[in-house]
């Protein structure tokens, strides 16, 4: 679902905080089809109304978003510390995609032409390529098992965006309205398994765009968060391959990545 994975500490990348901020160090929540199918009777029929007029909208070929990430985590002593980011996304059905990051830590460039995945660290002067055809979700599993890191949107950028959201979760209603830059939206609360909770705002229309969602890790020190405001959604975007090319610029290393992380706690996003 959403972001709602449980973190693991360290990153994984040959290169030094390439991912900071952009992925999620992860364990992936078990899917269990039956479980799921019995679970699906504890999520309200708005819940489940509003996540399929989300799964439409967001079906179309292309469209481009910005979000800003706050997160929450557990620093060296145990304090709570936190950090943010700010992305540029487009997508284009069925295999490109295109972010741009920056914060904190630093500025971060993805990009997936349908052929390789590649993250290059602007400060760093490094990337790194993972050859992968398909669709976008294929591109970012190959990423996750090369790495053991997890992009906070990508379900976003499912097939089946309705779907991924609910995956895992055990029971979800709406508890009210909120009003996010001057539009209404339905503000959903959900409880996926491993403790993880999340809420999820969405405009309250037929479009139902996601304009904000925030994850709180239960079980883990501090209950760590992430919260992100989503904006500037653009469904008009005409995004042409080289907006997803990736031409090394002179004076940066091409590195390999390194084996998956492990660990229990939240990093330092």
């Amino acid at each position: 679902m959403l972001s709602a994975k449980i973190a693991k500490a360290g990153f994984v990348l040959a290169l030094p905080c390439l991912v900071a901020g952009f992925f999620l160090a992860v364990i992936a929540p078990a899917r269990a089809d039956n479980a799921d199918n019995q679970q699906r009777s504890a999520i309200s029929e708005e819940a489940t109304a509003a996540l399929a007029r989300m799964s439409k909208t967001l079906a179309t070929k292309q469209f481009s978003f910005e979000a800003r990430t706050f997160r929450s985590y557990v620093g060296a002593n145990g304090e709570l510390l936190h950090i943010a980011h700010t992305l540029g996304t487009i997508f284009r059905r069925p295999d490109r995609l295109s972010v741009d990051v920056t914060g904190d830590d630093g500025s971060i460039k993805l990009r997936y032409d349908g052929n390789a995945i590649v993250i290059y660290g602007i400060e760093q002067k490094q990337y790194a390529s993972i050859p992968v055809s398909g669709s976008i979700d294929k591109a970012l599993d190959a990423v996750e098992e090369r790495t053991g890191t997890d992009f906070p949107l990508a379900d976003l950028l499912s097939d089946d965006p309705g779907e991924s959201v609910l995956a895992g979760v055990t029971s979800g209603t709406q508890v009210g309205m909120s009003t996010i830059d001057d539009l209404p939206c339905r503000h959903f609360y959900f409880v996926q398994a491993r403790d993880i909770e999340f809420e999820l705002w969405l405009e309250d229309n037929e479009q139902s765009v996601p304009r904000r969602f925030a994850v709180t890790y239960r079980s883990l020190p501090g209950r760590p968060i992430l919260i992100a405001e989503l904006s500037n959604w653009d469904f008009s975007v005409d995004a042409s391959d080289s907006d997803f090319d990736f031409d090394p610029p002179v004076g940066v290393t091409k590195v390999e990545l390194a084996s998956k992380a492990t660990g229990t706690s939240v990093p330092r996003q």
